[in-house]
C-alpha cells in the first residue's frame, strides 16, 4: 500500500517538474534575467562600485568591466569579507564560508549567502523529485537514507560560521526527512574518516536503507566494510536499497565494482554540487548529462578549454555553446563570485535543454608534450578496457614520465585493481588505443615516436586510501585527481611503497 508520504512526494514532484521545464525551455531569457538581477543587487557593494555596476546594462559591458578571476585574484575581496566587512562581494555578510583546501593559496573561504544557500538545498531536493516524477518510484521515501558527508561541526570567524560544504548542508535536511536520515548527528561529527565509517556500519547494518548517497570512492569503502562484517552482498543486507545518489566524480569507472558489491543494479542520480554553487543534476535516467541550473542565481560564461590560456580568450554565454566542446566554466552568482573560474571543464551533451557532463579540471590534465589529455578521456579509456576484459578497478591516476631510465617518455597509469586482467598486455593495449582514438594529439605523438605507449604500474590493495591518509585527505569530499601534469602524486606513491 502506498504511503501518504510517497503520494505527497509524487504530487510535489509533478509541480517541481512543471516549474523546471518552464525555465529550461527559455534558457537565454532565464540567464538574461539572472544577469540583470545580479548586477542590480550588487551595484552598491565594494566590488560593484569598483567595477561600475551602476552603469552596466549589457553583458558586453560586464565582460569589459569584469575580468575573469580565480580564487587568488579574488582573494583581496574575500579577505575583507573574512575579516568582518559588510557589502564587499554581496549585500551584507555571508551566512557561511565553505572552507576548502586550496593548492597554492592554502585554505580557501568560499562565501555562501542568504540568497545562495537555498539554491544548494533546492537543487538536491529537485534532483530526487525529478527522479520520482520520471520513474514513479517513491517508495524509498519511507525507508532510511544515508548521506556520507563531512562533519556538521562548524567553526566561527568574525561572526560567520565556516566548515565543509557537506557539513553546512547537513544543517538543512528537511524536517520530513529527519526521522529517515542516517547516520546520527553524533556519528556524523566524528572527524577520523575510518572511525566514522566503522560507526556508520554499526548504526546502519540492521536498518532498512533505501537511499545511499556520497562520493563513489568513499561509499565503496562503506560497502566493503559492510560486506566484510556480514559476508553478504549490500543488496541482501538492504533489500529495499534501490537508489544511489552521487557527485564529485564519474561513476562509470566504479559501476562494475559497485554492482558486484551490491549484487544487482540500482538506479542512480548524478549531482554536480560545489562550494561555489550547485550547478547541475541528472534530470532523466536515460539521457546523458545533467540539467544545468540556469535559474539558481548563477550566470554562466564558457571559454573553450584549448584557448583558455590564450591572451584574450573569447567568453561565451549559454546561447553560444556547442555540443562536444570542452569548456572552462565561469560563474557570477548570488554568493558574490564574479566572472569566477571554478576550475572545472564541462561538455554539453544536449542543448534542448542544456545538459552537461564534467569533463575534468583545467589544472588536472597531462600536456607534458602538447597532448592535453583530459579526465573524460582517461575515464572513457578505463571503461573500454574494463568492458573488454575480466578486470575491475578500484581507483586510478595518471602521470607523465618525462625522463625514463630508458626509452621514450610515456604516460604512467597507476591502477588499483579489484580484479586484475587475465591478459595485462591486452588490457594496456585497449587503454592506449582508446586514448589515441579520443585524442588526436596523443595519437600523433605515439605515431611520431615522441611518446611510447602507456605503461601500467599496479597499486597495492587500499594503496590510494593510504596515499590520501598520508596527505591528510582521507574521506569527506576529497578525491584522487585522475590526471597530473607532474609527478608529485606518482613520486609519493613510490616513496610510500604503495606500488606492487
Amino acid at each position: 500500500m502506498t504511503s501518504l508520504k510517497s503520494q505527497l512526494s509524487k504530487l510535489f514532484a509533478k509541480y517541481v517538474a512543471f516549474k523546471l521545464n518552464k525555465w529550461a525551455s527559455k534558457p537565454t531569457e532565464t540567464q538574461q534575467r539572472v544577469f540583470k538581477q545580479l548586477i542590480s543587487k550588487a551595484k552598491n557593494t565594494a566590488f560593484g562600485v569598483d567595477h561600475d555596476f551602476k552603469n552596466i546594462t549589457t553583458y558586453e559591458e560586464f565582460r569589459q568591466n569584469v575580468p575573469i578571476r580565480d580564487y587568488e585574484e579574488l582573494k583581496p575581496y574575500v579577505e575583507r569579507t573574512v575579516n568582518g566587512e559588510s557589502d564587499v562581494l554581496w549585500i551584507g555578510k555571508p551566512l557561511y564560508f565553505a572552507k576548502t583546501s586550496g593548492t597554492t593559496s592554502g585554505a580557501k573561504y568560499i562565501p555562501i549567502t542568504k540568497e545562495s544557500m537555498p539554491t544548494h538545498i533546492n537543487a538536491a531536493r529537485n534532483a530526487i523529485l525529478m527522479y520520482i516524477h520520471e520513474t514513479g518510484n517513491a517508495d524509498f521515501v519511507n525507508g532510511k537514507m544515508i548521506f556520507l558527508q563531512g562533519s556538521p561541526v562548524l567553526e566561527e570567524k568574525n561572526g560567520i560560521r565556516l566548515g565543509r560544504l557537506s557539513g553546512i548542508v547537513a544543517h538543512y535536511v528537511p524536517k520530513y526527512l529527519q526521522k529517515n536520515r542516517m547516520p546520527t548527528y553524533k556519528t556524523n561529527c566524528i572527524e577520523d574518516w575510518e572511525t566514522k565509517v566503522d560507526a556508520i556500519v554499526q548504526e546502519t547494518i540492521d536498518e532498512d536503507m533505501t537511499v545511499i548517497s556520497g562520493i563513489p570512492s568513499w561509499v565503496q569503502m562503506y560497502f566493503e566494510k559492510l560486506t566484510l562484517k556480514t559476508g553478504k552482498k549490500v543488496g541482501d543486507i538492504f533489500k529495499g536499497f534501490n537508489l544511489f545518489i552521487f557527485g564529485g566524480v564519474n561513476y562509470e569507472p566504479y559501476r562494475a565494482k559497485f554492482e558486484s558489491l551490491i549484487g544487482r543494479r540500482v538506479d542512480s542520480i548524478e549531482l554536480y554540487p560545489a562550494s561555489e554553487g550547485f550547478f547541475a543534476f541528472q534530470d532523466k535516467q536515460e539521457e546523458q548529462g545533467m540539467l544545468l541550473q540556469l535559474n539558481s542565481g548563477i550566470f554562466y560564461e564558457f571559454i573553450e578549454a584549448d584557448k583558455f590560456f590564450d591572451d584574450s580568450p573569447q567568453r561565451l554565454t549559454i546561447g553560444d555553446v556547442e555540443l562536444g566542446v570542452n569548456y572552462v566554466i565561469i560563474i557570477s552568482s548570488t554568493a558574490g563570485l564574479w566572472a569566477y573560474n571554478i576550475g572545472d571543464t564541462v561538455e554539453f551533451t544536449s542543448l534542448h535543454p542544456y545538459r552537461v557532463i564534467v569533463s575534468g579540471r583545467i589544472k588536472h590534465f597531462i600536456s607534458a608534450f602538447g597532448e592535453h589529455v583530459i579526465g573524460k578521456e582517461v575515464e572513457q579509456a578505463v571503461q573500454n578496457a574494463v568492458a573488454e576484459s575480466s578486470a575491475s578497478i578500484n581507483e586510478f591516476t595518471v602521470a607523465p614520465q618525462i625522463n625514463p631510465v630508458e626509452g621514450l617518455p610515456y604516460h604512467e597509469w597507476f591502477i588499483e585493481f579489484e580484479k586484475e586482467p587475465e591478459e595485462e598486455s591486452k588490457f594496456v593495449q585497449i587503454l592506449d588505443k582508446a586514448l589515441q582514438e579520443q585524442n588526436s594529439y596523443y595519437f600523433d605523438l605515439i605515431e611520431g615516436k615522441i611518446l611510447q605507449p602507456l605503461k601500467l604500474t599496479k597499486v597495492k590493495k587500499n594503496g590510494f586510501q593510504d596515499y590520501m591518509k598520508s596527505i591528510g585527505k582521507l574521506g569527506g569530499q576529497n578525491k584522487i585527481p585522475r590526471l597530473s601534469n607532474d609527478r608529485k602524486i606518482a613520486d609519493k606513491m613510490y616513496q610510500l611503497e604503495l606500488t606492487k
